[in-house]
């Protein structure tokens, strides 16, 4: 089974998530999406709303979606979360499956600076989406890329495309031009302290919940 392994704070999750992880599911031909929810992220600190909500957000997000699946690993975790002790539960918790971990260019240019790196790379492909301001010629400086450097500069002027490297690790990292949707998490705080609108920005259903549980607005 081939299943993406899509991690984050999603404070809160929003359309961009969704539609993002349905092209990776789509275009690589996944049999599904597994969002993973932080508990106390190690880098990130600041505006975060307790776990239960972000978790319930998603759930409610991923309603109805056969291909979405919502896990509390990392919520139920006391202390702080590391994507290589996430890795490593999920391979116990599903022997012979292959993970492909999905993360923006911004978040693989700043692995050298999460929890045993190399490790890291060596326990998982990845699905590398492009982002606002980033360009995947970037990545010509990341240690860990074996081939396909000279690749970076087409893949960047080149429109929804997917391209695959190799990593020194000898797995593989997929180069996916996503549809560009402009929304992220922190524009959907801001809007709300500012007490502007949100609608179309994520699901009903999401927005809902937190004007219900006042998120955002106040101390949480």
């Amino acid at each position: 089974m081939n299943v993406g392994f899509f991690g984050g704070t999603f404070n809160p999750v929003h359309f961009g998530h969704l539609r993002a992880a349905e092209e990776v599911r789509e275009k690589l031909g996944l049999d599904k999406i597994l969002f993973i929810p932080s508990g106390k992220p190690p880098l990130k600190t600041r505006e975060i709303v307790p776990a239960k909500h972000r978790y319930e957000m998603l759930r409610i997000a991923l309603l109805g979606n056969p291909f979405f699946e919502l896990s509390d690993i990392e919520c139920r975790k006391r202390g702080k979360a590391y994507t290589v002790k996430t890795l490593e539960a999920l391979r116990d918790i599903h022997p012979g499956t292959r993970f492909f971990f999905i993360l923006g260019i911004d978040a693989f240019l700043d692995i050298p600076h999460w929890w045993r790196p190399e490790q890291l790379v060596s326990m998982t492909d990845f699905v590398i989406l492009s982002r606002p301001g980033f360009l995947f010629s970037m990545m010509r400086g990341s240690p860990y890329l074996k081939t396909g450097i000279r690749l970076l500069r087409d893949v960047d002027l080149a429109r929804n495309t997917t391209n695959v490297i190799r990593l020194k690790s000898e797995r593989y990292a997929v180069l996916l031009r996503q549809t560009p949707v402009g929304i992220s998490s922190t524009q959907i705080r801001l809007s709300l302290r500012q007490g502007k609108s949100i609608k179309y920005l994520l699901p009903p259903k999401v927005q809902s919940y937190i004007i219900t549980h006042k998120l955002y607005t106040y101390k949480s």
